[in-house]
């Protein structure tokens, strides 16, 4: 579904992503990992179109995010790490806004609308403006707002931070629906304990590079991912001794 091929980004002499290479398939769902820094969201925003690039390749369903960007966004939701509303609006004209851009029939869109808002308990403040939301209503309607023209290709940037412990639990959820109803995902986070309970796939950067990927059995062995984690940071903290 999302393939990356020797992907990397230049500011000046510095590459923020340096050859990066992973392959998302359909049905999974792959977190990407690493401090702050690392390249996890100039990634996501190539992979969305946001962002230009002059190295490697995208392609998303075999479409190349560079030569059809508006073939590829119609598959495509993104989620940043702080969502950019129209403020102005209330949560419904919002989410309508959103589903006319992607040609939601009306009768799908009412369905998920009503669905998602339940399961975020958002319902009752759809009519309201989004200036008057918390930080973590406006992530709940950001998410609604990816998933009302049901995208192939879910990405998300720290999808969890300002949600509520059962906002939280209702999304991980949904990525399984979405993922076990043949769509993938590609998120990053820094909380570990859930992408190794939630993941399929993870994939460890670390200042620009692929340090390790592949299964979560096969990157964590007999230990955690924290475990994996720490000892990746540790060993790099020891080779900037030297």
């Amino acid at each position: 579904m999302l393939q990356i091929k020797d992907f990397t980004k230049r500011y000046g002499d510095k590459a923020a992503v340096d050859h990066l290479s992973l392959h998302i398939a359909r049905g999974e769902i792959y977190g990407f990992i690493g401090h702050n820094g690392a390249g996890k969201t100039t990634t996501l925003r190539a992979c969305t179109g946001l962002l230009s690039f002059e190295e490697g390749e995208i392609l998303i369903g075999g479409t190349s995010i560079v030569k059809e960007p508006l073939a590829c966004k119609k598959k495509i939701a993104y989620i940043p790490d702080n969502p950019d509303l129209y403020e102005f609006l209330s949560g419904i004209k919002y989410l309508n806004f959103v589903a006319d851009i992607y040609g939601v029939s009306s009768s799908d869109r009412k369905a998920r609308i009503a669905k998602y808002a339940e399961l975020f308990a958002l319902t009752g403040d759809l009519a309201q403006p989004i200036s008057t939301y918390s930080h973590g209503m406006k992530q709940k309607l950001a998410i609604i707002g990816a998933l009302i023209h049901a995208p192939e290709l879910l990405m998300m940037d720290e999808p969890f931070v300002g949600l509520d412990p059962i906002a939280s639990h209702n999304l991980k959820l949904i990525m399984r629906e979405h993922c076990d109803a043949g769509g993938a995902i590609f998120f990053s986070t820094h909380v570990l304990e859930v992408a190794e309970k939630l993941c399929d796939k993870v994939a460890i950067i670390r200042g620009g590079k692929l340090v390790t990927s592949g299964t979560m059995e096969s990157i964590r062995g007999d230990g955690s991912l924290e475990d994996v984690f720490l000892e990746l940071s540790q060993q790099k903290t020891a080779e900037s001794e030297e």
